[in-house]
């Protein structure tokens, strides 16, 4: 017999089995043909092996979004997993708004208050975005691959020995369906052997496929490792991220107070903090030995026609272009409007004129 021959016959056979198989299959659903049901112990196991499955690709799918909420970044990456290559370093979303925000804060100037600000929030927010990448990294290494590598290892090997088990309760099921219908004693005799064999080929497969599915509770135990780790990860970056807004908003609390909210009217002065020398207070001595004005001076000077020097608490960006800048520490000249809010002056620095916050100023004598 040549191998053509060979794989003739071994083709015929393989078309036989799957032909015979079919027909069982066919006629156990349409009620015409008994079939062999699994132990107790086993179909447990195998339902046990499908929800594991099921629940580990939704949690997987779902922790890739979490992570890596782009769509176009995840199939990047996964590409380059299959490829078996390292994906280029991107940049994340809170390390480029924390770039765009020092960016800012510099063409603004770092000397002012809001440029400042902006520079303190963009380092932060790059520091937060430095510790997203370590949580993305720590938990791809500790959590996804695991629950990867049982998707599309260790339950690809239990459905293939799955599908081999179902095969060999279609062949012994075909072959009980065979030596019911078998009439002469030497048919009868041959389809005998036949569910012999079979029957012991359905055995041995049912004990190897026990013994598979039994790994699920190993299986149990390790992505609940992985799940510990995972939680680690997460609790070190929301800490961190804790931290880092802490230490900002103490960075940002040593501002002006008008600073922490969001007041676009201009018709209302900012207000410093409480603890602050403000005109309004009663007559204290300035550390340059100038003497702030009492209220009796500051209604003097809103009703009068005169004009007064003053020097600048803190640093002021005029909201438009009714206002006039300040530096701290400049001094600048000051005079009342008729008509003017309450909260305002009129400030005057050289050849530029505009409209200031009186709790800027501390008036001089």
């Amino acid at each position: 017999m040549n191998i053509m021959d060979f794989n003739v016959k071994k083709l015929a056979a393989d078309a036989g089995t799957f032909l015979s198989r079919a027909v069982q299959f066919t006629e156990e659903k349409l009620g015409q043909a008994e079939k062999t049901e699994l132990d107790a112990h086993l179909e447990n196991l195998l339902s046990k092996a499908e929800c594991t499955k099921i629940w580990t690709e939704k949690i997987l799918k779902q922790t890739e979004v979490l992570l890596q909420p782009n769509p176009n970044a995840r199939i990047e990456e996964f590409v380059y997993e299959k490829l078996d290559r390292k994906a280029p370093s991107r940049i994340n979303n809170p390390e480029l708004l924390g770039q765009y925000m020092i960016d800012a804060g510099t063409e603004f100037g770092p000397g002012t208050a809001y440029g400042n600000a902006l520079i303190k929030c963009g380092e932060t927010q790059k520091r937060i975005g430095t510790a997203d990448r370590e949580l993305i990294q720590t938990s791809a290494l500790n959590f996804l691959t695991p629950l990867r590598n049982f998707i599309e290892g260790d339950y690809k090997t239990i459905a293939k020995e799955r599908k081999l088990l179902q095969n060999k309760r279609l062949d012994l099921d075909a072959a009980k369906t065979r030596l019911k219908k078998a009439k002469a004693a030497e048919t009868r005799a041959s389809s005998e052997q036949e569910l012999r064999i079979t029957q012991s080929e359905f055995d041995r497969q049912a004990e190897i496929t026990r013994l598979l599915l039994e790994g699920i509770s190993s299986t149990h135990a390790h992505h609940l490792r992985c799940l510990n780790d995972f939680v680690e990860a997460q609790m070190t970056y929301y800490a961190q991220c804790y931290q880092y807004m802490l230490d900002l908003q103490k960075q940002l609390g040593s501002f002006p107070s008008n600073y922490h909210c969001n007041n676009n009217q201009t018709s209302v002065a900012p207000v410093p903090s409480a603890s602050s020398n403000v005109i309004g207070s009663s007559a204290l001595t300035s550390t340059s030995g100038l003497v702030m004005t009492s209220p009796s001076n500051l209604i003097d000077l809103k009703e009068g026609s005169g004009s007064r020097k003053a020097r600048v608490l803190y640093d002021y960006d005029a909201a438009n272009s009714s206002e006039l800048s300040l530096l701290a520490d400049e001094v600048i000249t000051v005079f009342s409007v008729a008509g003017m809010d309450s909260d305002w002056l009129m400030g005057e620095r050289g050849n530029q004129k505009g409209r200031v916050p009186i709790t800027y100023l501390e008036l001089l004598n």
